[in-house]
This record gives structure tokens, C-alpha cells and sequence, in this order.
């Protein structure tokens, strides 16, 4: 009789989610948790837990409650292998939402972003675009984004007698196109009431980029003082004197270039010193435009001055990536604290998707790696091979084909 040979078990795979949600350091969790006081009030489901439900929240596209539970619940056993984590009930969910401090969320997102970007410092420099490489400095793009929530159920956030909405304020980085200051505040607050704090952190030397919403001559005259350079657009309401002219470019874009001081008596005093005026022609959704750049650079050429504005634009498709990819337009609870804890969390998600797409050289649009791995969020794959799987390489190879690939009888 043939002795059985005993086999060895094979290490299993684990799934896509578990994949992305150990990029989260071990400690940080358990850690806020009980910096934030929220371990005293997780008695039947952590604080791991909860992180690990809104991020299934989001990268499923979730859009109540029950979605959360019943998925997890069905998913209980693969669920468990992530660090032990639970499915929760509805109301504790919703109860974790609503009570739960949402400044753990908030301190989360910054840790993970700075975990990994001082583990992985090829990450945090970035692709390296061609217009950072040339000016060799920090270059912040500064704008802000309205949310809107559902007027009916949200009287803490209404601005007007039909909407309600919360704004958040970013600060990009243009080498990682990755925020470096975040915050959430009521969409009734203007952009000119909160550019000194978004702008608190920039340094000697660097670059500030924003649009005419955060136009505050009495802030540039700050920026100039502490050595920070800007690149704006100019108010219409704000009346200038042409004080002399900048030698003349030759680049055909550029029409004006001009020294000019702020006059009127709503600005006189704000910004003594005399700025740059450029005017040049650009293209705004393939049409050409007049535009009109402030700065407070007289060595930059028009031309690149103009380029920097345009820069600006890439806030404009990050908003765009997370607002159409995320789930920011379906809100799993009411309160203020819960709309927070969706936001934060959403934001860590776009994080720890980048992450994976830095890291497998993905070359496409974030929606198509967001559906990519939406659909393979409990398969036992690996992430690498699955962002190098299919039309994303030109390779249309099965992933993890049978043994045998050829009928018994047939010849290869």
C-alpha cells in the first residue's frame, strides 16, 4: 500500500482589502484610540473595527448603513483575518458615527500620510513634474471645495434657505499632488477668512499659487514679508497704477508686463510695495483667454509665471478625482461628527490608492484603479500583480489560469 506523503499547507493570499488596510501601521489605531478616548466607549466594536467599516464604505460605494453590515456580515470570516476585526450591527455603526470624536479620523489620515511617506521617501518626492524640477522649490496649490449635504436632514450646515454643504480647504503640494494642510469648516465662511491659516506653514522661498477667491492684499504683504512668493489672479474691484513696465518678453502669450501699485481707499495701506502685473493669453478649456496674473517675483520670466498659474488647475482635477471617485455625495449619517468621519476617511482611502498605484507604476486615470480594486476587494490577489494585469500592460494573459490550460488529448 502507497504511504501518503503529507503536504505542507500553502500560505494563503490575502484578500485586496486586507492589503490596503495593513498599510495602516499596527500601533496607530489602538494609539489614537486612546488618545481620542474612544477605546472607553468600544466595547463591542473597537475602533479598528469602525476604521475598517468606513473603509469598506468607501472603497464598495456603500450607500446606507444596512450596505456596511450586511456586506461585512457575509464577509464575517475574511473579515476576521484583518487584525480581528467585526462586522458591526447597524445601530452600533451609527452610534460610532455620531459619538465618536472625528478628529481620530482626521489625526489617521495624517499619520498613515506621514507613515508613508517617511518609510517610502521616493513617495513623498513625488513624479518630479517638469515645472517643480525647474523652479527647484516647494510649489502649494491652495483652494477650497463646497460638499453639498441634504438640506432636509442637515440644519447644522445650511448657508442658505435650500442647501447645505460643508467646505474643505486643501493645500497640494505640486511635486506629490498630495495634500500637506487640510481642514473642514462651514460652507457660510468665506475663502478670504481662512487663507492666513491654510497659508501658516509655508516656508522662506517657496511658492504659493491660489485663485481670486483668496485674493487679500493685506495677506500678500504678510507672504512678502516672510519671504514666500505668490501667483494670483487679479480682482476686478481692485484698482491699480501702472508705476513702470518689465522688459519686454518674447513669447507671443504675453501681452503686458507691468510694475503697479494698489490704489483706492478700500486697500490704500494694505500692500505698499509695488507688485507684477501679467497679462497673457491662455487656454481655458481649449479656448484661448485674457488673463491677468499677479505676483510679487520680478525675476521670473512672464512666460513661466503664467505656466505656474496654470498649475493651479491640478487642484482643481484632485477635487475632481475624489468628489466623482469617493463617496462624498451619499452621507452615512446626519450630525456634523459623522459627515467628518466619512470625509476624513475618504481622504485616507484616496491616500492608501495612490500609495498602491505609486507602487505598481500605474500609468491611468485614479477611477479606473478605484473600479479595479472595487472589484477585486475580497479576492485573495495580490495588488501588485493585479494593477499589471490585463489592458493596463498590454498583456492580455489570464492572472492565475488553471495548471492545465489544454483539454486531455490535445497537444498544446
Amino acid at each position: 500500500m502507497k504511504k501518503k506523503t503529507s503536504r505542507q499547507p500553502s500560505r494563503c493570499q490575502p484578500t485586496v482589502l486586507r492589503q490596503l488596510v495593513e498599510l495602516i501601521p499596527a500601533y496607530l489605531v489602538p494609539k489614537l484610540a486612546r488618545k481620542f478616548g474612544v477605546d472607553k466607549k468600544a466595547r463591542t466594536f473597537s475602533a479598528f473595527s469602525h476604521v475598517v467599516a468606513l473603509l469598506y464604505a468607501q472603497l464598495s460605494h456603500a450607500l446606507s448603513l444596512n450596505d456596511i453590515c450586511d456586506g461585512l456580515r457575509l464577509m464575517a470570516t475574511p473579515l476576521r483575518a484583518l487584525r480581528g476585526a467585526t462586522p458591526p450591527s447597524r445601530n452600533a455603526l451609527s452610534h460610532a458615527n455620531k459619538v465618536r470624536d472625528c478628529s481620530m479620523a482626521e489625526a489617521l489620515f495624517w499619520e498613515v500620510l506621514g507613515h508613508l511617506q517617511r518609510s517610502f521617501p521616493a513617495f513623498q518626492r513625488g513624479a518630479s513634474p517638469r515645472l517643480a524640477r525647474r523652479f527647484r522649490r516647494s510649489i502649494h496649490i491652495v483652494d477650497s471645495t463646497v460638499i453639498e449635504l441634504v438640506a432636509s436632514c442637515v440644519d447644522w450646515a445650511n448657508h442658505n434657505r435650500r442647501k447645505a454643504a460643508i467646505k474643505c480647504h486643501m493645500r497640494l503640494s505640486l511635486r506629490t499632488l498630495l495634500p500637506n494642510f487640510a481642514f473642514l469648516s462651514s460652507a457660510r465662511e468665506n475663502d478670504v477668512q481662512q487663507v492666513r491659516r491654510i497659508c501658516a506653514g509655508l516656508q522662506r522661498g517657496e511658492v504659493l499659487l491660489c485663485d481670486r477667491g483668496f485674493h487679500l492684499l493685506a495677506h500678500f504683504f504678510e507672504l512678502t514679508q516672510r519671504g514666500v512668493f505668490f501667483v494670483t489672479r487679479v480682482r476686478e474691484q481692485v484698482r491699480f497704477k501702472v508705476v513702470g513696465h518689465h522688459s519686454r518678453a518674447k513669447d507671443p502669450r504675453i501681452l503686458k508686463d507691468e510694475y503697479v501699485v494698489a490704489i483706492g481707499s478700500s486697500v490704500r495701506g494694505h500692500y505698499s510695495d509695488k507688485l507684477r502685473r501679467v497679462t497673457a493669453r491662455v487656454l481655458v478649456d481649449g479656448k484661448e483667454c485674457e488673463l491677468v496674473f499677479l505676483t510679487n517675483n520680478f525675476t521670473w520670466s512672464a512666460g513661466s509665471i503664467a505656466d505656474l498659474y496654470r498649475c493651479r488647475w491640478q487642484i482643481e482635477a484632485f477635487f475632481k478625482q475624489i468628489k466623482q471617485t469617493l463617496q462624498l455625495a451619499d452621507f452615512l449619517g446626519h450630525n456634523a461628527n459623522a459627515v467628518k468621519w466619512q470625509i476624513w476617511i475618504a481622504l485616507l482611502v484616496f491616500v492608501l490608492l495612490r500609495f498602491q498605484a505609486w507602487c505598481a507604476d500605474w500609468a491611468h486615470s485614479f477611477s479606473r484603479l478605484f473600479t479595479l480594486l472595487r472589484t477585486a476587494l475580497w479576492l485573495p490577489r495580490d495588488v501588485g500583480r493585479l494593477l499589471r494585469y490585463g489592458t493596463a500592460q498590454g498583456d492580455y494573459r489570464q492572472l492565475d489560469g488553471p495548471a492545465q490550460r489544454w483539454l486531455p488529448g490535445f497537444l498544446a
